[in-house]
């Protein structure tokens, strides 16, 4: 995955443990208001299901708020608690959004999603391995408490190195 964040990974947050991106980011993208982005998903709730779309807290929306820095004003003043989607209510959009644009900028948010799944497993890979090294050090390296230190010391430099980075918002 690249080092800096393509515009679509900074508008992922990650809340009840679903990586989401808000409707008003969403249709920002599309091009179209919120609340028309809104009303075209409330005529098709039946693609829905709460593990594709749900309505963010009071706490939740204070909390993400805060997180990325915004604004009432920036997100229109809300009289209600905004609407985020998963991966595959993202993906269930392009049913309900048809016009060109909303198909192309779903092609870049699935791939988006996509090389967030590949960092994870990559990044998991990468840190089981460094385990078993560990492992390894610990069984059959117990006559040297220098070199020891040294390789831990070089171990946790890359465990560091190779942890995951927090992208939005975490509950």
């Amino acid at each position: 995955m690249n080092k800096e964040l393509t515009p679509i990974q900074n508008l992922i947050y990650e809340i009840r443990g679903y990586r989401v991106m808000l409707d008003s980011d969403l249709a920002k993208l599309y091009g179209i208001e919120t609340k028309i982005l809104n009303k075209a998903v409330k005529r098709n709730i039946q693609r829905f299901p709460k593990d594709f779309m749900f309505q963010l807290t009071k706490e939740e929306y204070q909390n993400l708020r805060f997180q990325i820095g915004t604004s009432n004003k920036k997100h229109g003043g809300r009289r209600y608690m905004p609407y985020v989607f998963t991966e595959q209510g993202v993906a269930m959009l392009s049913s309900v959004l048809q016009s060109e644009k909303a198909i192309a900028i779903n092609i870049q948010i699935m791939r988006t999603f996509v090389q967030f799944k590949r960092f994870t497993l990559e990044t998991k890979d990468i840190s089981k391995r460094l385990q078993d090294v560990e492992k390894y050090l610990i069984n059959y390296c117990k006559e040297n408490e220098a070199d020891k230190q040294e390789i831990y010391k070089a171990l946790d430099l890359l465990m560091d190195r190779t942890k995951p980075s927090k992208v939005g918002f975490i509950k």
